[in-house]
């Protein structure tokens, strides 16, 4: 017997995101790319787009080639750090998570999807990525500094906690990030990190300070497509239902890179059909 389907609306096509994978996982002793399940829900359903694995291969990866076939790049969070020589730092404390593959595949990936115009949103570790691939440097350690206030995460804390109101942020009237939200009430953000920006790398404009004046969030003046960083995690709270509360801020956010990667898809899809014209 022959089982009758309704039709299917057909769907718009919807843009291809790289999600950045760390490499520092095993399984056994078997090495893996990882990144968490958070990251792909935020890409394919707070940006809509199509969520594709960049694996931390360094000169493995064809970046020209990737960059042509992305229309957007979400550079993830991570429990390691970007090794300090690529800032001109002296080396980290024993015990210092590091990713060296993905520092290998992300610091020049950076570069070459700005020069194409492939849309960035940098989360967490890949705020100071982006910092740091376009030549700024970063603290190692906030808390001894003493100008700062605690950033690091309570990892006794149920993770609801850890993830809720950690402190508030101030948005830089007239940038992008306050075009994206534009109320006038505090915004507030979890605070999961123990690094953060040291100096600002040549290009990058300051889009959110925190209460203490730490730089939050950056883009990058001048860049041809969306090309945003934030060292908070909005890819967790973002959506409605979720069991701690829905941030609209991090939605609001999500959905602008989304629409971004959106812009390019259908500029490439015009460019194809040019071609093959």
């Amino acid at each position: 017997m022959v089982t009758q389907h309704s039709p299917r609306a057909v769907e718009a096509p919807r843009p291809l995101i790289g999600i950045s994978a760390c490499s520092q996982h095993t399984e056994g002793e078997h090495p893996i790319f990882t990144f968490g399940e958070k990251y792909t829900r935020a890409v394919s359903e707070g940006a809509q787009g199509i969520a594709v694995a960049i694996p931390a291969l360094g000169n493995g990866v064809p970046l020209d080639q990737l960059v042509q076939r992305l229309d957007g790049i979400l550079l993830t969070g991570s429990p390691s750090n970007i090794e300090p020589h690529h800032y001109r730092d002296a080396g980290s404390e024993p015990g210092t998570a590091h990713d060296p593959k993905r520092d290998a595949t992300t610091l020049p990936l950076i570069w070459a999807a700005v020069a194409a115009g492939v849309p960035i949103l940098g989360i967490c570790r890949g705020f100071q990525e982006m910092n740091v691939a376009l030549g700024g440097t970063l603290y190692q350690k906030l808390h001894t500094t003493g100008r700062f206030q605690e950033h690091r995460e309570n990892k006794n804390a149920p993770l609801a906690e850890r993830y809720s109101h950690g402190h508030t942020i101030r948005i830089i009237p007239g940038g992008s990030l306050a075009r994206i939200w534009d109320r006038p009430e505090p915004v507030y953000v979890n605070s999961l990190h123990e690094q953060g920006i040291r100096a600002l790398a040549p290009g990058l404009q300051v889009e959110a300070v925190a209460e203490d004046g730490l730089v939050e969030a950056f883009s990058l003046t001048g860049a041809p497509a969306f090309t945003l960083a934030v060292q908070w995690h909005p890819e967790w709270q973002w959506h409605p239902g979720h069991a701690v509360g829905e941030f609209p801020f991090y939605r609001a956010l999500l959905g602008a890179f989304g629409k971004a990667c959106a812009i390019r898809q259908r500029a490439r899809d015009r460019a194809r059909g040019a071609v093959g014209a």
